[in-house]
């Protein structure tokens, strides 16, 4: 018998807010453990929530930028549950009235496009993190991440396979990160995700028993999962090999199995009920309109005006798509210097270099697209020479500066004194007769060493191809 999977995933996705979402502690991932806790995040008593607005302009966002109905009135419920990294014993969540509901995503496959639908998108807190120390056996709290702003995007349970489930989650992360919305990396947490899992018998309509997979981390972690858990459910089935429950399980990557962890809950089990400390938002026709004319082109339209408007190549458009930062600054670089095959290079080339070199992502690039169309011209304008210029944009990625400026105050400006330049060729040549004479008898990279040697006395200020034919000449006459 042929058998297919049915997926349905719930995406846990940190938000790009400055401030936790009921108190005004960091949301910033990376300080040392409980340094950003308040009274507030920590459940103490008498603390009453204070909702950060930017959480639901960013839920709203998201909503839109995956086809969702907003809700104009969305309310905040209890969620209650006891774990060790949850200091309340309930979760500030949304169950009753969600801010978004009823979307769609566009996937493509090697079967071709699918449309998956999306259930709702809610906001709510995060938990804190245990650290387990398998040395000491025991296991430590950190509760930076409580409270830490999230939207959850539950899907309808339309995907088939690992391969549909990597499509859509990287769908996900590009529109959202293109979005702003949040970063998106998995390494960090900021993307987690819940995969619920069944197998039926190949065109039947009814569920089979679903499993759910906790807090998956990483695309290739999904992927194995997925396989695994799927031929888990086929020999339970055909071969009677274990029992299938409806239950949460716990997927270890390093032995690439899963196991179970509790059976699954119900929204019985949770005790919904709203939180009257925290106040219904409604949305009205104003805040609505602010962010749907914030919204970005989708990277695809971005991408077919880039090659279109500009002449760019698909691989130069996709590589500048990748980011909604570089898109910004390619576009200011281009409005300052009119030349987008040169800004298209400078950034996936030079700019992706540096982000790679201090390990931040292409999100994080933040210097000025008019700086950098500036720098662009006073190459080609043979003001400020190639090396000099990638000298210049290391200094732009640490401090805000004019490039022309930057390159008068330090001594990057080509000097066009064609005596100067003679005379520094004439003194290379007579000092270095070997290499003139290897030159002579047709060793090319003897005039690479004159050639390095003029321009280490130059300091790099001189037209490559200028200095080469002057001290060609020079040695021709020597």
């Amino acid at each position: 018998m042929r058998y297919e999977t049915v997926i349905g995933l719930e995406v846990h996705v940190e938000l790009a807010t400055e401030s936790k979402i009921f108190c005004s502690c960091s949301a910033k991932f990376g300080a040392e453990q409980n340094d950003n806790v308040c009274p507030a995040c920590c459940g103490m008593p008498g603390m009453l929530p204070v909702l950060n607005k930017r959480v639901v302009d960013l839920g709203m966002t998201a909503g839109m930028m995956l086809n969702c109905h907003i809700n104009r009135v969305t309310t905040f419920d209890k969620k209650s549950y006891y774990y060790p990294d949850l200091p309340a014993s309930y979760q500030t969540t949304q169950w009753f009235a969600p801010i978004c509901v009823n979307g769609t995503v566009d996937i493509k496959t090697s079967n071709g496009e699918k449309k998956v639908r999306i259930k709702q998108i809610h906001m709510e807190e995060d938990a804190g993190k245990l650290v387990h120390d398998d040395w000491t056996d025991t296991s430590l709290v950190d509760f930076n991440r409580t409270s830490v702003p999230l939207i959850e995007i539950v899907s309808q349970p339309d995907l088939s396979g690992a391969e549909e489930v990597v499509a859509y989650l990287e769908r996900l992360r590009d529109l959202l990160r293109f979005a702003r919305v949040s970063d998106c990396r998995w390494e960090q947490g900021s993307m987690r995700c819940d995969v619920n899992l069944s197998v039926r018998p190949e065109g039947s309509n009814v569920l089979g028993v679903r499993t759910e997979m906790k807090n998956m981390n990483s695309i290739s972690a999904i992927t194995r999962a997925i396989d695994y858990e799927t031929a888990r459910h086929i020999d339970a089935i055909e071969n009677g090999i274990g029992k299938l429950v409806q239950e949460t399980r716990r997927w270890d990557d390093v032995k690439g199995k899963s196991y179970p962890m509790r059976n699954k809950e119900t929204a019985g089990d949770y005790r919904y009920f709203p939180d009257p400390n925290v106040m219904p938002v409604v949305i009205d026709d104003e805040w609505y309109d602010r962010i749907r004319k914030s919204l970005p082109d989708f990277p695809e339209v971005k991408k077919a005006h880039y090659m279109e408007e500009f002449g760019l190549s698909e691989y130069d458009a996709d590589q500048l798509t990748q980011s909604r930062a570089f898109c910004d600054v390619f576009e200011d670089a281009y409005a300052e210097c009119s030349m987008a095959k040169e800004a298209a290079n400078w950034l996936i080339s030079d700019c992706a270099s540096i982000l790679n070199k201090k390990q931040q992502t292409f999100d994080m690039l933040s210097i000025s697209g008019k700086a950098l169309g500036q720098l662009i011209k006073l190459v080609k304008e043979d003001k400020v020479s190639r090396g000099n210029a990638k000298r210049i944009l290391a200094v732009m990625f640490e401090q805000d500066i004019d490039p022309e400026e930057y390159a008068k105050a330090n001594g990057f400006i080509v000097n066009n004194d064609m005596g100067a330049l003679e005379a520094i060729v004439k003194e290379v040549v007579a000092s270095d007769t070997k290499s003139v004479t290897d030159y002579k008898n047709g060793k090319e990279k003897a005039l690479m060493a004159l050639f390095g040697k003029c321009m280490k006395q130059l300091k790099g200020n001189c037209n490559p191809q200028v200095l080469r034919e002057m001290l060609i000449k020079v040695i021709d006459n020597s």
